[in-house]
């Protein structure tokens, strides 16, 4: 690993996440959570089932196990397979989960090519790993080679100028408001070619 490898970066983030804990599953919550989604009454999602409305009342307040024959029904009103009434995506989830970062509070990591902050580190299990960077680089010899990790990475251009270096195309020189997305596990390197270091905005896929 180079002193310029975000890896660190990113075993920093992985790091800060705890276990996530799985908790079991209430089917009532689930179907009354799948229902609201659908902005259905009780009435109106067991019309599109086929059953009762007492017996989905009851199933959604945990007061009766439905038989595979209701829950079929129900998988059918609500448009979905009988497995995803027992696994819902976590995707699926709204958490409302939120970080800000004021400027200058981001924690920094220096390297010899790099000032890196990272941002918003309060959030754990996080699925991006947003940082900015001061480049301090101003050619491809200062780098140990190529950086490569894991993910995708999304760059944007705050000030200055800087030249983008990749394994498999032509260096392009970006100016602030441009932006690059590419394949994170290919050679990369970013250098510095104004008169000041140049500081970008960097995002990195943890999934």
């Amino acid at each position: 690993m180079t002193t310029s490898d975000p890896k660190s970066l990113i075993r920093i983030a992985r790091d800060s996440g705890e276990p996530a804990h799985i908790e079991p599953l209430d089917l009532g919550a689930r179907v009354r959570e799948l229902r609201k989604a659908r902005n259905w009454t009780l009435e109106q999602a067991a019309s599109q089932a086929g059953l009762a409305r007492s017996t989905l009342s009851k199933i959604e307040n945990g007061q009766m196990s439905p038989t595979y024959d209701a829950l079929k029904k129900l998988a059918t009103g609500l448009e979905i397979s009988v497995p995803q009434l027992f696994t819902p995506p976590q995707r699926d989830q709204v958490l409302g989960r939120m970080a800000v970062t004021k400027m200058g509070d981001g924690t920094a990591h220096a390297t010899t090519t790099y000032e890196h902050e990272l941002l918003a580190e309060t959030l754990t299990n996080k699925q991006m790993l947003p940082y900015r960077a001061r480049v301090r680089a101003r050619s491809m010899e200062e780098f140990d080679g190529w950086v490569r990790h894991d993910g995708e990475e999304f760059l944007y251009v705050l000030t200055g100028v800087v030249r983008l270096y990749t394994e498999f195309y032509e260096s392009v020189e970006m100016r602030r408001g441009d932006s690059a997305y590419y394949d994170a596990s290919m050679g990369h390197n970013v250098v510095s070619v104004s008169d000041e270091d140049a500081t970008i905005l960097w995002v990195t896929s943890l999934a």
